[in-house]
């Protein structure tokens, strides 16, 4: 049964689910940042997956990718597995701006985490809503 870990439930919100992976929003509100995480269980590394599961992930992952590139007005998009932390699998995909917070380094541990507030997860879940169609699942009650 997929559980997904409790560091990522702690640090973000839940948004829904593609045919295999759950998406969720890192809870800063410095940067858009995703996270596919694959519902299967004990996964940490892409190989692990069998190859209908890496090509799906890959597809879903480009998918966001190139979504929230135009949604957002990305400058570059960061897409990366680490695990260090979390160990996981789950794929962060990340708009990036020239002039961010943390531009241009990377995003993890530059500045504590800024929340959300109630108005610009709405504004966000109206943006999601238009964009991510078809095959995604949007969660009840959240984002």
């Amino acid at each position: 049964m997929f559980t997904l870990d409790s560091r990522l439930q702690q640090d973000c919100l839940l948004v829904g689910d593609f045919p295999l992976s759950r998406l969720l929003l890192m809870n800063d509100a410095q940067y858009p940042w995703f996270i596919l995480v694959p519902r299967r269980e004990e996964v940490s590394e892409l190989f692990q997956l069998d190859a209908e599961d890496q090509r799906q992930l890959w597809l879903e992952t480009t998918l966001l990718a190139e979504t929230l590139k135009d949604t957002f007005a990305a400058d570059k998009m960061n897409v990366a597995t680490l695990g260090n932390v979390v160990s996981q699998l789950h794929m962060h995909v990340i708009v990036r701006k020239q002039g961010d917070l943390a531009w241009p380094a990377p995003v993890w541990g530059r500045h504590p985490a800024v929340a959300y507030t109630s108005e610009q997860i709405e504004v966000l879940k109206h943006k999601l809503r238009l964009v991510l169609t078809d095959s995604f699942h949007f969660a009840e009650d959240v984002v």
